[in-house]
């Protein structure tokens, strides 16, 4: 009989489940090991362990989340582990059940009685990881047996808002957000914030260290008194540049996508000449002008003043917004405005904390004294020390992305579009979108039809190999690929992490190959994209699209290496 038992429960994630399992059945084999397996959860299927294996059983090892029918091994010796630690490394856990020592999960730790709790998620789009992370959250949380209820915040606001009495309610705030959130609602509560990764990885270890850990947040916003700040402090190591960056790219992209849409459409209906002075009274002549002079003309303040926000909460948003409009009005670009934006945000913050005033006129900081010292000092340094410099910058590298051609477009098309697929969503995947979305600001559209190109390959060249090798993928695999085909042609990249996770050394760099290909045929083929998002649902709007064809080539090049080379490195299926 076995003398190893092992249970598998995947919750809702029935794909992970089974590719864990079968990860446990091969290490087992490896090591001349007999184990039994059961598969338990939500769309899975698999043998119940028998009592006899359980009577002559040494140890059991506990795998996932959900019900794993735990009582009945009475005082069987048990370790724990997560779904992810086995697909990441299958021999550290046997170790760890070989060891005989009982090691639970953090979230075993959390507080044993029910806890009610509001959650924030936000990633830059608000699209895949924002939802990612709520499910994370909802699915520990009840599987902890806590209360939850969860807050999406994307670029288009706010779903499923917190009511004040929620959070009046509620124990602790969570906040997993790549983008910074205003705070000033949770005022009094404990509050805790991390990013999104940790909600999608472990969010039962996210709730129990934020259960822990919280801090109590005062009044008044992110800076909100003299004695420290209002972050808890694993929130403060994590909001760094990159978060801070990615909270104004977030608040830019809807400029950007509805001035690009805007000019197409001008151009649509007006043709090529729409924006001519001479066309004014019509509807092309109207559409560019809210295009290309209200929306586009709000790209880089919107982006500064965001920026701004992130680090300084509200009071940074004036001065930010001002300096970017310095930046755009002395050709600095976006690189000025973000410039402006962390000038003006440091530059508040820094006030904030430093300005002492008799608590009767504290009120006057947020409204009047902060927004004029620090509008003041961001302006003059950009009048006089950033505006001349960064221009010149920018005008040097419009140049020469606009100039680009053979060898130089080749080679800024494999970048782009191979650091879409490393990360699938993660900080390389979104420098790569950020800097692209951000140059459409400046008249430069290339980079962005390789970026999407290349964000949209991985999950299409994954839905792919599903079809073409369906011996290499589990039946739970080869229904999933249908779901991946759907979110690469709405452009979310993140389709792809199931298959990458399962299998990273040979699945992640064929998605690099194929985003590589991808960019690199974009950009020497001409192809331009005048808005930051959308797939192949753009590409029916006139004008939004340069070189259609070219653009559908690179996107089946790149789809077909990338399912090629899937279906080629991959073993087979057990």
């Amino acid at each position: 009989m076995a003398q190893l038992l092992a249970v598998v429960g995947g919750g809702d994630l029935s794909t992970h489940a089974v590719l864990a399992a079968e990860a446990l059945r091969k290490a087992a084999g490896r090591r001349n090991t007999p184990i039994t397996l059961e598969l338990r959860g939500k769309g899975a299927s698999g043998n119940p362990l028998p009592d006899a294996a359980i009577a002559e059983a040494r140890a059991v090892l506990l795998v996932g989340e959900g019900d794993l029918g735990e009582a009945r091994f009475g005082a069987l010796h048990r370790a724990r582990a997560a779904i992810e630690d086995v697909l990441t490394d299958v021999n550290a856990v046997f170790d760890r059940l070989g060891a005989g020592a009982e090691a639970p999960s953090p979230a075993a730790s959390a507080a044993a009685t029910p806890k009610k709790i509001v959650a924030i998620t936000s990633c830059p789009t608000g699209i895949a990881h924002t939802f990612m992370a709520a499910e994370g959250i909802q699915t520990a949380a009840q599987a902890l047996g806590h209360a939850v209820r969860v807050e999406t915040q994307g670029s288009v606001g706010a779903r499923d808002a917190l009511t004040a009495p929620e959070i009046a309610a509620a124990d602790i705030v969570l906040i997993a957000a790549d983008t910074g959130v205003d705070r000033a609602r949770f005022a009094g509560k404990r509050v805790y914030a991390t990013n999104t990764k940790a909600a999608i990885r472990d969010g039962k270890g996210l709730i129990a260290t934020a259960l822990a850990e919280a801090q109590m947040q005062p009044a008044g916003g992110t800076e909100a008194t003299a004695d420290g700040p209002a972050r808890p402090a694993a929130a403060e190591k994590q909001a760094g540049a990159y978060k801070h960056l990615m909270t104004g790219v977030s608040f830019m992209l809807p400029f950007v996508v509805a001035g690009g849409l805007l000019i197409a459409l001008a151009f649509a209906f007006g043709g090529i000449d729409a924006m001519k002075p001479e066309n004014a009274g019509t509807l092309g002549y109207a559409l560019g002008e809210i295009g290309a002079k209200a929306a586009f003309a709000l790209i880089v303040p919107a982006l500064a003043g965001y920026i701004a926000y992130s680090i300084a909460d509200r009071p940074g948003i004036a001065p930010g917004m001002i300096g970017g409009m310095l930046a755009a009005n002395l050709q600095a670009g976006f690189l000025g405005g973000i410039a402006a934006g962390f000038i003006a945000g440091y530059t508040t913050r820094f006030l904030n904390r430093h300005i002492r005033l008799h608590k009767n006129l504290e009120g006057l900081k947020p409204v009047l004294i902060l927004p004029l010292l620090a509008t003041t000092v961001t302006g003059l340094l950009m009048v006089y020390v950033v505006g001349v410099p960064v221009a010149a910058v920018l005008a040097a590298l419009t140049e020469w992305l606009k100039g680009m051609q053979g060898a130089s477009a080749l080679v800024l098309g494999l970048v782009l579009g191979g650091m879409m697929a490393v990360d699938m969503g993660g900080p390389i995947n979104k420098a790569a979108y950020a800097s692209a979305a951000a140059l459409l600001s400046s008249g430069v559209d290339a980079p962005m039809a390789a970026v999407m190109l290349g964000g949209m390959t991985p999950p299409l060249g994954i839905a792919l190999a599903t079809r073409l090798f369906p011996s290499r993928f589990t039946a739970p695999e080869r229904e999933a690929g249908g779901a991946a085909a759907v979110l690469g042609a709405a452009f979310i990249t993140e389709g792809a992490i199931p298959f990458a996770a399962a299998d990273p050394l040979r699945v992640i760099p064929s998605m690099v190959a194929g985003s590589a290909v991808a960019g690199a045929i974009a950009l020497t083929s001409g192809v331009t994209l005048k808005v930051p998002h959308g797939g192949l649902f753009v590409l029916p709007i006139p004008n939004a699209v340069t070189n259609v064809t070219g653009a559908l080539i690179a996107l089946a090049a790149g789809t077909l290496v990338t399912g090629l080379l899937v279906g080629l490195l991959k073993k087979r299926a057990a």
